[in-house]
């Protein structure tokens, strides 16, 4: 029996090709080869699949101690030596464990209003007759509600105060950074790596001066941050003040641009002329909506455009797992050491699970709702992404505020394509629009 399934020889190529087209690389990799496939690269081999029986295989692992996470020493100085990202076994069981409550139920739906005044405060920016990014106005709403519902801050001037500081942050992570260790230099205290680790300094003072300042009345508030403080371990100990600082760095990175791309991709979408007819539908359901977060949150077709605009966009092409030990996936016996994982994109083009994958059509999530491991943009198993709910509630607040309070008309001829951004992937140019009018 193989160990590995076939896949490219040359390491460098690859991992050249995974870094700057990662569909196109994985997409080349499956037709010639066959799924799953092997994929060299410079953290080692990786094993992907498309086919959703093996994608449960992966998802359905419940022995926390199989595996380890894929790439984890050069995304530490960005998210943080205790992210649950990058924990694995009984560490990432007992902290999950203790984040879940707040990104669910009444509590999540809590932040409705917030995100409602996020999204209008955003537009606001945005003149008749102006020109802007989608991506931009996406990142606009997305950080507002990151700042205020996930950290706490409450005073406008500290509201903007975090948001310049977490943009130079942003805009200093350069994506190279996650290639490999040896980018993360600072050779005499000098060029973008120290630039990078000069505002992630900022972006920490105003983190903790923060939590000292919502520690006092952490139990009369909402905001997450404050449930952080809350929380205790099933041994009854609280999380330290440098584990929460780097939750909340996880929060801002993994969430920050995975919503905004997503909210900017929907606008794309619903824009292009042969999809005339969803934007119709979407504004037919609007109209007779209430202004509740609560009802818009729970329209049926929304929430299918979301989903649809998920399956063809997204912002993460594979999730992994490093394993520990030995483990079967299909034919295959992998070796520990090995990284093992699903690759998202090519799950949702498959033409068997959705006929003519590369159009755009809401109604499909409608008529079938695709199982556990054939609809993946959050990932699956005990690994799921820790804030789907979240995002899924501000990107459906979001986007029917947006359609109902502004006409907005696309300035892309042809569809944008999809490039690696810091860690995510999103539209290369940010979806160019007009905003033609206020409603």
């Amino acid at each position: 029996m193989p160990a590995l399934p076939p896949g490219p020889r040359s390491m460098l190529l690859t991992s050249f090709a995974v870094m700057r087209e990662p569909i196109g690389a994985m997409t080349r990799a499956r037709d010639k080869y066959g799924d799953p496939f092997t994929l060299p690269l410079a953290h080692g081999n990786l094993v992907l699949t498309a086919d959703p029986r093996l994608a449960r295989e992966v998802f359905a692992i419940t022995d926390v101690d199989l595996f380890d996470t894929f790439g984890s020493t050069t995304l530490t100085p960005l998210f943080g030596q205790h992210s649950l990202l990058l924990m694995a076994g009984e560490p990432h069981r007992r902290e999950r464990k203790l984040l879940l409550p707040p990104f669910h139920g009444e509590r999540m739906r809590a932040f409705g209003a917030t995100m409602a005044d996020a999204t209008r405060r955003a537009l606001a920016t945005v003149a008749p007759g102006q020109e802007f990014r989608a991506l931009d106005l996406g990142l606009k709403v997305s950080l507002e509600v990151i700042i205020r519902a996930v950290y706490g801050v409450e005073e406008r001037a500290l509201v903007e105060r975090h948001t310049a500081a977490l943009v130079a942050m942003l805009d200093a992570a350069l994506p190279i950074f996650n290639a490999a260790e040896v980018f993360q230099r600072a050779p005499f205290g000098l060029g973008p790596w120290a630039k990078f680790l000069h505002r992630s300094d900022e972006v920490d003072c105003l983190l903790y001066e923060q939590i000292d300042r919502v520690r006092e009345r952490a139990s009369a508030r909402d905001d997450i941050l404050s449930m952080m403080l809350n929380a205790r371990y099933e041994d009854g100990s609280r999380m330290t003040d440098r584990d929460i600082r780097d939750e909340l760095r996880t929060l801002l990175i993994a969430g920050h641009e995975t919503t905004a791309t997503t909210f900017a991709a929907a606008l794309e979408e619903l824009h292009r002329p042969e999809n005339a007819h969803v934007r119709a539908r979407l504004h037919d359901e609007l109209a007779h909506a209430s202004d509740a977060p609560e009802e818009l949150a729970r329209l049926p077709y929304l929430g299918a455009v979301i989903d649809e605009t998920l399956r063809l966009h997204p912002v993460v092409e594979m999730v992994l797992r490093r394993l520990r030990r030995p483990w079967r996936l299909g034919d295959y016996e992998l070796p520990a050491g090995t990284a093992v994982g699903v690759a998202l994109p090519l799950v949702h083009q498959r033409a068997d699970l959705y006929p003519d994958p590369t159009r755009f059509e809401p109604q499909r999530m409608l008529d079938r709702k695709p199982g556990a491991s054939e609809f993946v943009p959050f990932g699956g198993g005990n690994r799921r992404c820790l804030g789907a709910a979240l995002s899924l509630y501000e990107l459906r607040i979001a986007l029917a505020v947006t359609m109902r309070e502004a006409t907005l008309a696309l300035r892309e001829p042809k569809p944008v394509p999809i490039v690696r951004r810091r860690i995510t992937l999103g539209p290369e140019t940010g979806v160019r629009m007009q905003r033609v009018s206020g409603g």
